[in-house]
């Protein structure tokens, strides 16, 4: 199987963390192939980043996609992934939403720990979207963004920990997300700190999209051809197919 993995980020090192550690969890099951978003933030940390990474992805996925059985959105704010649904000939797994769908399924409530103040209110939208907002237990962001958790994660392993350990202690979480493409590998190193299991967002995307791929799950529906101006080549005749 070949799986694209696109890093919506213009930041190529993210891309390559994220790619080593789907690698690592994949093994022998795909060749992911990573693709870093050629236009937009070095790290979504906003409302207009990730507007403009949907952009970026669709992109993405217009140039990238032939040849490959699945696509992985590897940022957890899974910026369009409805959008990418809905032009994409392949299934699309988004990390947010795989992580999301993960928790519930292992019952109780769950909550979401990840880097920069401003994920809170658009991760609240987002959960209440998937229409889980009676699952969740609560949110906790700590003030680095992934961008520089992913620069110097040691610094960041004991407020992350902390996060997750009050999400469990005093809002009542049964399972803690470490969402954020930035945090690959962090859950498991603060695992034993915390009373309830964490997941590791990239690791639980990962297995969702192996089974996606696995599975040939259907692309959402189809879009209705749409002419356009001044988006790239590759978009242009994406959105033009009937």
């Amino acid at each position: 199987m070949r799986i694209l993995l696109i890093n919506p980020n213009t930041t190529s090192s993210v891309t390559d963390l994220v790619a080593s550690h789907v690698r690592r969890v994949a093994g022998d099951a795909a060749e992911f192939v990573p693709v870093t978003g050629r236009f937009g933030a070095r790290y979504i940390a906003s409302r207009a980043a990730s507007a403009i990474a949907a952009h970026a992805a669709l992109d993405v996925l217009a140039e990238h996609a032939e040849g490959c059985d699945a696509v992985y959105l590897a940022c957890f704010g899974d910026p369009g992934l409805g959008a990418l649904r809905e032009i994409s000939p392949l299934p699309v797994v988004g990390m947010a939403e795989a992580s999301c769908l993960a928790a519930t399924a292992r019952g109780g409530r769950f909550a979401i720990v990840t880097g920069g103040a401003l994920w809170g209110p658009m991760l609240e939208e987002f959960v209440a979207g998937l229409g889980l907002s009676d699952r969740l237990a609560a949110i906790r962001t700590i003030a680095p963004t992934g961008d520089r958790i992913a620069r110097d994660p040691d610094a960041a392993l004991a407020d992350l920990a902390a996060a997750c350990t009050t999400c469990a202690e005093k809002d009542g979480a049964d399972v803690v997300i470490l969402g954020g493409a930035a945090l690959a590998g962090l859950a498991e190193r603060i695992q034993p700190q915390v009373p309830v299991p964490v997941l590791c967002s990239v690791e639980v995307g990962t297995r969702a999209v192996l089974a996606a791929a696995i599975c040939g799950l259907p692309p959402g529906q189809p879009a209705p051809s749409l002419a356009s101006i001044g988006l790239s080549p590759a978009l242009t005749e994406r959105l033009a197919q009937e």
